[in-house]
C-alpha cells in the first residue's frame, strides 16, 4: 500500500550551514508520527523543506501517495495534499473564518455544498462554532489557535498534516485539548507527523510511532518506551545510548515576531 509519505535520504542547508542530514522517515496513511528532538536538530525545517519554504539547498526525494513533492510549487503541493499546522497561527483581520474556509476548499476543489457541510461538521466537533463567523484567529488563545488549525486541517482533508509544534505556548489544560483534537482528527486516509520539542503532549495520544531527530537526522524510532526514556533522561540519554555526540549547541527557542521575515528560520 502507498504511503501518505515517504522522505528518503533528505538532506537540506541554509547560507550554507548543513540542517537535514540525509533523513528517511515513511508514515502510512492511518497513522500518527511524532518528530522529537531538541532545538536546533532540524524538525521544523524539515517542514519547511516539505512545504518549499525557498532559500534552502535541497538533495533527496520526498513523496506525499506516491507522487513526488519536489517538482512542485508550492500552491501544488497544498492541493496534491500536504497541509501544515503552524507553530504560530497569523492573526488575519476582516476574514472570517467561514469565508476562509470556502476559499481553501474551493481551492482544492471541495464543491461549496461539501465544504459548507464539512466546516458545521467540524466546527461542532471541534467547539470552533462561536468563531465562524470572526476574523481568522483574531483575539483568539494559543490553545484556541491550535485547535482551529486542526479543524481546518479537518474541514480541508488532505494526505498529510504536518503539525509544527502544536503544543508551543500551550499551558496544560489547552496542551490535553489539543491533544484530544488530534486523536479526533485521526482517519484511514491521513497520515500525521507531529513534531514536538516535549514529552507532555503524549501523555493525552497515543501516536503509532515516535521517532527522534538529532544533528538533522532520525537517529532513533520506537514507541512509548522511547518517550519515557525521553521523560526520564531527555536526549542526552538517548544520545549515550546510541554513543552519539553533541556536536552542536542547541539553539534558541524563537520569539512570535522572528516569524514575519522572508528569511528561513527555526530549524
Amino acid at each position: 500500500m502507498t504511503v501518505a509519505l515517504k522522505v528518503d535520504r533528505l538532506s537540506a542547508g541554509v547560507e550554507g550551514k548543513q540542517i537535514l542530514n540525509e533523513l528517511s522517515i515513511e508514515i502510512p496513511f492511518g497513522e500518527v508520527h511524532a518528530v522529537m528532538g531538541p532545538n536546533g536538530s532540524g524538525k521544523s525545517t524539515l517542514c519547511h523543506v516539505l512545504t518549499g519554504k525557498t532559500g534552502y539547498t535541497v538533495e533527496g526525494a520526498a513523496a506525499v501517495a506516491g507522487e513526488d513533492l519536489f517538482s512542485l510549487d508550492i500552491d501544488e503541493r497544498a492541493r496534491l495534499g500536504l497541509m501544515q499546522s503552524f507553530q504560530y497561527p497569523t492573526e488575519i483581520p476582516g476574514v472570517r473564518l467561514r469565508e476562509f474556509m470556502l476559499e481553501a476548499s474551493e481551492e482544492r476543489g471541495i464543491d461549496e455544498a461539501t465544504a459548507v457541510s464539512r466546516i458545521d461538521e467540524a466546527a461542532q466537533q471541534f467547539n470552533m462554532e462561536p468563531f465562524l463567523e470572526r476574523s481568522l484567529n483574531d483575539d483568539l488563545s494559543g490553545g484556541e489557535k491550535k485547535r482551529s488549525e486542526i479543524f481546518q486541517i479537518s474541514v480541508l482533508q488532505p494526505k498529510v498534516a504536518l503539525l509544527d509544534e502544536i503544543d508551543s505556548g500551550l499551558d496544560i489544560d489547552a496542551v490535553k485539548q489539543v491533544a484530544e483534537a488530534v486523536e479526533q482528527m485521526r482517519s484511514p486516509d491521513l497520515g500525521v507527523l507531529m513534531i514536538t520539542h516535549y514529552s507532555r503532549i503524549l501523555r493525552y495520544l497515543s501516536p503509532d510511532r515516535i521517532h527522534v531527530m538529532i544533528d538533522g537526522r532520525i537517529v532513533d524510532s520506537g514507541g512509548a518506551e522511547l518517550a519515557e526514556e525521553l521523560e526520564q533522561g531527555g536526549y542526552d540519554a538517548v544520545r549515550r545510548r546510541l554513543g552519539i555526540e553533541k556536536v552542536v549547541e542547541e539553539a534558541p527557542k524563537q520569539k512570535p515576531s522572528d516569524f514575519f521575515t522572508d528569511t528561513p528560520f527555526d530549524v
